[in-house]
């Protein structure tokens, strides 16, 4: 028998690990059939894979004494090995832990500094030479996206040959679930070795500008640089609110209310209302497997609940065509350019010039080469859900699961035993989910030195209270796309519940991944409560032009629902200007 909730014995050779950013795509809580093939298994090999991959260590580095090292499991959430990450930045030439911290983690404080935990043999020339060689040739010396855009070829293959999955056997469904794990494992290798390098080229271009004086410039230097995938589905529904407002008869169904909407768009018989159906279907063909947390094999996508997409397209449908995406993505890309040929002007005929501009484009290569490798893999993912939840029905069509989803608290080695009795699997997957859906109450440490205590010890999320702001607070959190903004709070928890969000407000949220970018153009800023320069929310705004903070704790318990605010994305700060 299985132990469950998954917790992990702490490696005491590299014992500090983060929640930080782990909110934004990785399964919070993880599913037992996620935790054993799919996601976790394959990413902490993946994770492995690519340290290495970078010639900052070998395979032999990693603490034996422990089953995980880049990416661990308390209480069934994930957690990321900080200590290796800070290694990484020792080894890198350029580099260094405190840089790690800041692109990475956000620089929270309650984080004990590198030194506490320094370990000898941390410093390594020949391993520093062989990542200076990653750094210069793989690194800043890329031209393309050519081995991304293979993966992204790959999985296209894989969904465009799916077989149709109504006629595998019982059999053939399960294999199909665990069939991918080479793929997973190379995509997610490629997906943190895109991360390391974007962080390597963001931090580069960061010590430029502090070089010169201009540390500000820092992130205006990444904005607006086009072709970031995670933002891709933005534009879509963009265009799908602009014609929702331009016929009276989709403008109709859609101010008659969320309950229903799906039904009564599909019965329009107008030419607008067929055109606006079929555009609306070939959205969902291409983004099915969006969705919030869309890493974790259980979540419902745009394209298992409809429901999810129109309720963002509803939002954007009140925004005015001032706020077209495209338009302020090129204007922050002519800020970019403005802030580049300047610092051009101020290191002409200096040496460091052909430097500023290397890491520049790398920067922008790693930053389009990491959100390509995450949708990629987020559709690769997709097709281990699409094939669960085909098992799952079949096991409540049988009668032997109480529901679809009951399917994913099922282990990968639990498959072939399952297929051949699932009755006999009924307990057993009711004591999984009570124990999953209880996961749920408690608060995760946010920041672990050595083994944490049992999740039942944690701060329960219903008991978890924060001074709330008054007028004339500030909140200081970091920077994530410079600029400045007013307007109102709107305290969001759920992307799939935003419906008092108004053009203008200012988005507040624990966390953003792919699935909440929509609600950024209706936006005027965005405030998280945790993130980093290189988090979902900062890049997104970069992309899409408006100022963003993260890094702001508890933001969404201290600011007041409604409160005006002022968000100064520049210095990383929000003021309550009333409440």
């Amino acid at each position: 028998m299985h132990a469950w909730p998954l917790t992990d014995a702490a490696s005491t050779v590299f014992p500090l690990t983060s929640r930080a950013n782990v909110g934004e795509i990785f399964p919070d809580p993880i599913t037992p059939l996620n935790a054993s093939t799919g996601f976790f298994a394959n990413l902490e090999k993946g994770w492995r894979d690519a340290y290495v991959a970078t010639g900052a260590w070998d395979q032999d580095l990693y603490d034996a004494a422990v089953a995980h090292n880049p990416i661990t499991v308390f209480g069934s959430y994930i957690y990321i090995n900080m200590s290796l990450m800070r290694l990484f930045g020792v080894r890198v030439p350029g580099f260094t832990p405190e840089a790690v911290d800041l692109q990475y983690f956000g620089d929270m404080p309650g984080i004990p500094s590198y030194d506490s935990e320094r370990r000898a043999f941390d410093e390594n020339a020949a391993a520093s030479e062989k990542a200076g060689a990653w750094l210069m040739g793989e690194v800043l010396g890329a031209t393309d996206l050519a081995p991304f855009d293979e993966d992204r070829a790959r999985v296209l293959a894989i969904r465009g040959d799916r077989p149709d999955l109504t006629a595998l056997s019982d059999a053939e469904v399960a294999a199909r679930i665990t069939s991918f794990n080479d793929d997973l494992r190379h995509f997610f290798c490629q997906h943190i070795v895109a991360s390391l390098a974007a962080g390597v080229g963001l931090g580069a271009v960061a010590q430029v500008c502090a070089a010169i004086g201009k540390p500000e410039l820092s992130l205006t230097l990444v904005a607006g640089i086009g072709d970031v995938d995670s933002a891709g589905a933005s534009r879509g529904m963009w265009i799908l609110s602009r014609a929702a407002r331009a016929a009276a008869e989709v403008t109709a169904a859609f101010d008659a209310g969320l309950d229903g909407l799906l039904g009564r768009l599909q019965d329009l018989d107008s030419v607008a209302g067929k055109a606006f159906c079929a555009d609306l279907d070939a959205f969902l063909d291409d983004w099915d497997f969006r969705g919030q947390s869309e890493w974790e094999i259980r979540a419902e996508t745009w394209r298992t609940e409809p429901e999810i997409a129109l309720s963002m397209i509803a939002r954007l449908r009140l925004v005015g065509d001032d706020e077209d995406p495209h338009v302020k993505n090129a204007a922050r890309a002519a800020e970019r350019e403005a802030a580049a040929a300047g610092i051009r002007t101020a290191l002409a005929g200096h040496e460091a010039l052909p430097q500023f501009e290397a890491a520049l484009h790398a920067a922008a290569l790693w930053v389009r080469a990491r959100e390509r490798q995450r949708t990629s893999t987020a559709m690769l993912i997709h097709e281990l859900r699409l094939a669960a939840l085909e098992l799952g029905r079949r096991g409540v069509a049988a009668g032997a699961l109480p529901d679809v989803k009951r399917i994913f608290m099922l282990f990968a080695d639990e498959l072939p035993a399952y297929t051949a009795n699932p009755a006999s699997f009924a307990d057993t997957l009711a004591e999984r989910e009570r124990v999953y859906r209880e996961l749920f109450d408690y608060i995760p440490p946010f920041v672990v030195a050595g083994q944490p205590a049992p999740y039942t010890e944690w701060e329960r999320r219903d008991a978890h209270t924060a001074e709330a702001l008054t007028a004339g607070d500030v909140l200081i959190g970091v920077s994530g796309c410079p600029g400045v903004a007013r307007g109102r709070a709107r305290i969001v928890l759920n992307p799939d519940e935003a419906d008092d969000l108004e053009p203008g407000d200012v988005l507040v949220a624990p966390i953003t991944d792919p699935s909440w970018t929509p609600l950024f153009a209706a936006a005027s800023a965005v405030v998280v409560n945790v993130g980093a320069p290189f988090s979902h929310a900062a890049i997104v705004s970069r992309e899409l032009g408006i100022p963003c903070v993260v890094s702001a704790i508890d933001a969404t318990v201290r600011i007041p629902e409604g409160a005006l605010l002022e968000v100064d994305g520049t210095t990383g700060t929000v003021r309550v200007l009333e409440i």
